[in-house]
């Protein structure tokens, strides 16, 4: 075609990437078609907030290239080539390209380079044209701050789409993009993913790379996506599988590419149900609770032998540890927007939570520092011994439905106060980045008032995960759900 009408547009926005990639390797579609189609869409979707730095001539560029090359024709490109993908405005750095990180103090930073995963990203062929909204510094499992504004959820504005990686969970909900960039310290995958209806999968530490930095909070956080299909999700971890010379951790490589794991079923598998939290706090919601039953039904019928299990952690051992990790990790902040800005940030120029953050950060001693590692790695040994005899964790993502606004961004006096407020909602979501397992959100449920529910399963790798979710995809299909702010009319 020509060009790209409104409702070509919009009649692509319930297609996966491997979908649209495979419409440009048919000469169906060019790249810069897709690309065209995807910004009439972000258009309509606008009132979301969910795109903060617009990248729009270098997408176009960068999609010209592709076609004028005539590579994605030729069948010798990857099975996303060519696909408009969205970067979420942390930790995916663009060189040349605005990454405020959702800080004021960070406003009118520039990138210096692309990081690692940019460069994978990019030389798969995805089509990078935007950044998307989080919340400062990553902090808090909502994406509300005060630089950019909340994002909307495109199932209800009354309630958050979570966070850190709210922007890009929006625009994959809403139909703008069929995958866009996240980050996952705490959660901040799987809980957007819970509360906009999407698949989110954290990787296990080290499957992908932070470089040109070393890591990030010690290891708690790893880099993948937000998808509305699990093909995706494989297909895109297939994409940035792998480390850098020098990382300070490594993974094993899969046995083959997690894409190609899909074709075939995972054998029995031997998993733990936990319906409630490993911290102390409210009972989990009911529904909450059916939909995590309903799956391990499901699971049961599927083959597999799922039976209730108590699972050993020190909870108030680890809300210390993250706490003094992100106390840290936000004294690097404090000392990155100093060196941005030649000067100390002013009081305005950071959030309340996140100056409580800042200032513990500057009185955290080095053996509390050292300590909170130890304290790290003890638990995730206690977690392994208590899951022995186990393959699987079934649990819920969040205990809650989505919450709603100026609830998980809120200071609470200390950065320990704070995450026993964000751990009564997000539960064990934070369990699988201390042990560095992988974990993985699907939509699986659906609150009395139409709201999605996900539900978590963790283990030590994410090929099971992925050929467990591909199954329940196919059990339990959620690929037709919309949300009211879906782009189509």
């Amino acid at each position: 075609m020509d060009a790209v009408d409104n409702n070509s547009a919009f009649d692509l926005a319930g297609v996966d990437a491997i979908g649209q990639a495979q419409l440009i390797a048919s000469g169906e579609l060019t790249a810069t078609e897709l690309l065209d189609a995807a910004l009439i869409r972000l258009s309509a979707a606008r009132g979301l907030n969910a795109v903060v730095h617009e990248l729009f001539d270098r997408g176009r560029e960068q999609a010209a290239a592709l076609d004028a090359s005539g590579r994605l024709r030729r069948g010798d490109a990857g099975p996303v080539a060519g696909v408009p993908f969205l970067l979420k405005d942390l930790g995916a750095a663009v060189g040349g390209a605005p990454e405020s990180m959702g800080s004021r103090a960070l406003r009118t930073r520039i990138a210096p380079q692309n990081a690692w995963i940019v460069d994978r990203y990019l030389a798969n062929d995805l089509v990078v044209f935007g950044k998307t909204n989080t919340p400062e510094w990553g902090n808090h499992c909502t994406t509300e701050p005060s630089l950019f504004g909340p994002t909307v959820n495109p199932w209800s504005p009354d309630v958050t789409p979570g966070g850190s990686s709210g922007g890009s969970a929006a625009a994959v909900a809403a139909g703008v993009v069929p995958a866009a960039s996240g980050g996952d310290g705490t959660g901040s995958i799987r809980v957007p993913a819970s509360c906009c209806g999407l698949v989110g999968l954290k990787p296990r530490r080290a499957r992908t790379s932070f470089a040109p930095a070393g890591h990030l909070l010690e290891g708690l956080a790893v880099e993948h996506a937000l998808t509305r299909t699990v093909r995706d999700s494989a297909a895109l971890l297939d994409a940035v599988t792998g480390s850098d010379p020098g990382d300070p951790y490594n993974a094993a490589p899969p046995a083959m590419p997690f894409l190609q794991a899909l074709a075939q079923p995972p054998a029995p598998q031997r998993i733990a149900l936990s319906t409630g939290s490993p911290f102390p706090g409210p009972a989990t919601d009911p529904e909450i609770v059916a939909a995590v039953e309903a799956t391990a039904r499901l699971l049961a019928d599927l083959g597999h032998r799922v039976e209730p299990a108590a699972t050993a952690v020190n909870a108030d051992a680890v809300a210390d540890a993250i706490a003094v990790l992100h106390n840290v990790s936000n004294a690097q902040l404090h000392e990155l927007a100093s060196a941005h800005l030649g000067r100390p940030p002013a009081d305005d120029e950071f959030e309340a939570s996140t100056w409580v953050m800042v200032r513990e950060g500057f009185t955290t001693t080095g053996v509390q520092y050292a300590g909170a590692i130890e304290t790290v790695h003890a638990e995730t040994r206690r977690f392994v011994t208590g899951m022995a005899g186990h393959d699987v964790l079934l649990a819920p993502t969040l205990l809650t439905p989505p919450p709603p606004y100026a609830l998980l961004d809120q200071p609470r006096g200390t950065t320990r106060a704070f995450f026993d407020v964000e751990f009564a909602t997000t539960g064990w979501t934070s369990l699988a980045n201390v042990t560095g397992w992988a974990a993985i959100s699907l939509p699986l449920g659906t609150t009395s008032t139409g709201l999605p529910i996900g539900v978590q399963l963790m283990a030590p790798e994410e090929t099971v995960l992925l050929q467990l979710a591909a199954q329940l995809e196919v059990a339990a299909p959620w690929a037709d759900r919309r949300p009211a702010g879906w782009v189509a009319p």
